[in-house]
């Protein structure tokens, strides 16, 4: 049986990634909304109807498990699937509890979408954990777009990101805390942007482990050949340009993994 990975278009091949890594003996079914993408400047509503049309696709695929590999569908629908879907269904969080806990009186920056940034399980999860008020969540709206075109290095990107963080002292800041998959793959301009003493976190790893846990307790960890489908908005990517282009964003992960 497959585990289902679910996000808005490419971002969630970073939790992908991460499995192929974890848990290289089980079989994958990727499903990127790229009708609907981005999620981040969606309304609420929109949002959870695209994304319980997508689980329900993969429940009817037989995924034995779900992973929102989304900030922004986690943020929203994650407990109405749950109530709504009877496999177990994981969500990914910005990583911010290791980020205070390490620190070091030193200031945080969340990146994220602007509806990850605005929903309340953001705000309760960095209410429960700064007691301190360390956090500074900053979202970054275009990255999304920038992420979809493959705009990865661009003068455009640059000039963005930099303008976006010129208000900030970076110095003052210990962690980068990527709140949405779709930022990983610019990691190596926020390497630039930011002074080298500051950490660069996400939530994947953790996601991955968490998912790992809940399989052996629920006796689901299987020993295959690994494998992977790829769907975007339901449809098979079968063509060889498009499996290729898949392919080429792993290896920029894969580099994103060594910074």
């Amino acid at each position: 049986m497959k585990i289902g990975i679910f996000d808005s278009g490419i971002g969630g091949l970073t939790v992908l990634h991460q499995a192929l890594r974890t848990l290289p003996n089980e079989e994958y079914l990727y499903y990127a909304d790229v009708d609907h993408v981005p999620y981040g400047e969606k309304t609420k509503d929109e949002i959870l109807r695209y994304v319980d049309g997508a689980v329900g696709f993969m429940v009817s695929k037989g995924v034995k498990a779900a992973v929102l590999a989304c900030n922004t569908a986690t943020s929203v629908a994650i407990g109405t699937l749950r109530k709504k879907f009877d496999i177990p269904i994981l969500g990914i969080e910005p990583a911010v509890k290791p980020a205070v806990e390490g620190c070091e009186g030193k200031r945080i920056m969340v990146v994220a979408t602007p509806v990850t940034v605005r929903e309340e399980k953001l705000k309760n999860l960095i209410v429960r954990v700064d007691g301190e008020h360390m956090v500074d969540l900053l979202p970054l709206p275009r990255l999304v777009a920038f992420a979809e075109k493959g705009e990865f290095r661009s003068p455009e990107l640059w000039n963005y990101l930099k303008t976006r963080f010129s208000e900030y002292d970076l110095s003052d800041y210990s962690f980068l805390v990527l709140g949405c998959t779709h930022f990983n793959f610019f990691k190596d301009t926020f390497r630039r942007i930011f002074p080298k003493c500051v950490r660069i976190i996400d939530g994947s790893a953790g996601t991955v482990n968490h998912l790992k846990e809940v399989l052996k307790e629920n006796g689901l960890l299987e020993h295959n050949p690994f494998s992977v489908e790829y769907y975007l908005s339901g449809r098979k990517v079968t063509d060889a340009a498009r499996l290729e282009r898949i392919r080429k964003l792993h290896d920029r992960l894969e580099q994103m993994l060594r910074l």
